[in-house]
């Protein structure tokens, strides 16, 4: 394969991710019942009455946003916010598809966005009582995609 059709590739594969992360953010609640009607099989919603931390977590993280939405729905509004940044990121990485060399800077910052999502996560996390293994799969996000972002600025050094 050349070497800017593997960086393409790998460009692609990141706009994808930022874009289905960012349209996940519009139908939380629509998830969140989903997930609910998975690890609750016996129908009981009640987060207390959970079998399991994971369990719980879900039927609180529901019950937290079916209350706020119904008290409270502009705060959705934030999420909303949430999912057009993915989508604006994601542009910035149009131009890089386009012409790899010119563009490197974008990669750049993309790189560091991933390393940094990883304190935002472990710092952030424990002050919005966010459980450990939550704020793990947040940091997965960066890890995951650090290393396309990675081989991209590698490649695209390599046809300089």
């Amino acid at each position: 394969m050349k070497p800017l059709t593997r960086i393409r590739c790998a460009v692609v594969f990141i706009i994808f991710g930022l874009v289905v992360s960012g349209a996940t953010a519009f139908p939380l609640v629509w998830e969140l019942e989903g997930a609910a009607s998975i690890v609750a099989a016996d129908g009981n919603l009640d987060p207390a009455a959970a079998d399991n931390g994971l369990e719980h977590w879900i039927l609180k993280v529901r019950e937290g946003l079916v209350e706020t939405g119904e008290k409270y729905p502009f705060l959705a509004y934030g999420t909303d916010w949430l999912a057009f940044g993915h989508f604006i990121i994601a542009l910035f990485f149009v131009p890089v598809y386009r012409d790899p060399v010119r563009y490197i800077g974008n990669l750049w910052v993309g790189l560091a966005a991933c390393v940094l999502v990883i304190p935002l996560a472990l710092i952030c996390g424990p002050i919005r009582g966010i459980p450990v293994s939550w704020q793990l799969i947040d940091c997965s996000f960066g890890v995951v995609c650090f290393f396309p972002m990675w081989l991209v600025i590698r490649w695209t050094k390599q046809i300089e």
